[in-house]
């Protein structure tokens, strides 16, 4: 349960990346980040097979669909519209609605033996953490601390909507593990990645920006480091912590350990912005973290 635990908090980490990625690339387009976070994803994966082709698993055809429509939900679908959700309505209040993720999971995918009373502190704790960070965002925009956005209702909406996705990709994608336990988290981390790759690869081709168009840009080196980063990082190495969190974890469990994405993603903006967090922020990441222990404590 211990190595489950630091699993999912380091994937969590690494997930927080890819909030301030949209910030940290102002003036590329959403779909070229989505798109080569992906492709490197994908490229990541298929060197791991390759290097290990004599002795990796051959997934079956059905095997091969579940890693590409779930990839669609979780990854290529599920960050392209985060990424729109952040260029309509900034880093905080998207990353507290995708912070929803671990209560909607905690209450879809609660263990028949667990009783609602012993969930309840952690849901509770977590609850109070969103309407705390909620409430500072809005006194901050209403302070001029933050300029308004014009499209800021449709961040929202796209918002609700990644949330909507990356729900449905847990709980589905922590079902699968648990059917296949013959099939390694590495193996599953690069199955997805080669269809999410395909599907990075599409967008690109499809709707992206031509590479020597993007390498004419302006700040087109520190984009590429940053798709790089949340590519082999965010991506392949998160699914990989992920996978073994879901395997050895209860999938509430796994859920309350999203909130530690929302943690380091409010982290990363406020490095990225050179400022501290308000006292209310403070006590709301305060109220994240005790959130955790308590469904920690709940699930031993």
């Amino acid at each position: 349960m211990g190595s489950g635990i630091l699993a999912g908090l380091a994937a969590g980490a690494l997930w927080g990346l890819v909030f301030v990625a949209p910030r940290m690339t102002l003036g590329f387009a959403g779909i070229d980040l989505t798109a080569g976070r992906f492709l490197v994803y994908g490229i990541v994966s298929v060197a791991v097979l390759a290097l290990s082709w004599r002795r990796a698993r051959r997934p079956t055809w059905a095997q091969a669909w579940g890693a590409l429509w779930l990839s669609i939900l979780g990854f290529t679908g599920y960050y392209w519209v985060l990424v729109l959700a952040i260029r309509d309505a900034g880093t905080e209040m998207p990353a507290l609605i995708v912070g929803l993720i671990p209560l909607w999971v905690m209450l879809l995918g609660k263990p028949g033996h667990l009783r609602w009373t012993t969930l309840a502190p952690g849901l509770l704790l977590t609850a109070a953490g969103l309407f705390l960070m909620s409430r500072a965002v809005h006194a901050g925009a209403g302070a001029g601390a933050t300029s308004p956005l014009p499209h800021y209702a449709r961040g929202l909406a796209l918002s609700v909507l990644a949330m909507a996705c990356w729900t449905a990709f847990s709980l589905l994608n922590a079902a699968w593990l648990r059917r296949h336990p013959d099939v390694s988290a590495t193996d599953w981390a690069n199955w997805l990645g080669v269809a999410t790759g395909l599907g990075g690869l599409v967008l690109a081709l499809g709707l992206g920006t031509p590479l020597p168009q993007l390498m004419a840009q302006p700040g087109w080196p520190l984009f590429a480091l940053v798709v790089l980063g949340i590519g082999f990082g965010s991506s392949w190495l998160a699914t990989i912590l992920w996978n073994l969190a879901s395997q050895r974890l209860a999938a509430s469990l796994c859920g309350q350990l999203i909130v530690s994405e929302t943690l380091f993603a409010l982290l990363y903006s406020f490095a990225w912005d050179g400022r501290w967090p308000s006292a209310m922020q403070g006590a709301a990441a305060f109220l994240f973290t005790l959130g955790i222990l308590a469904s920690i404590k709940a699930h031993q």
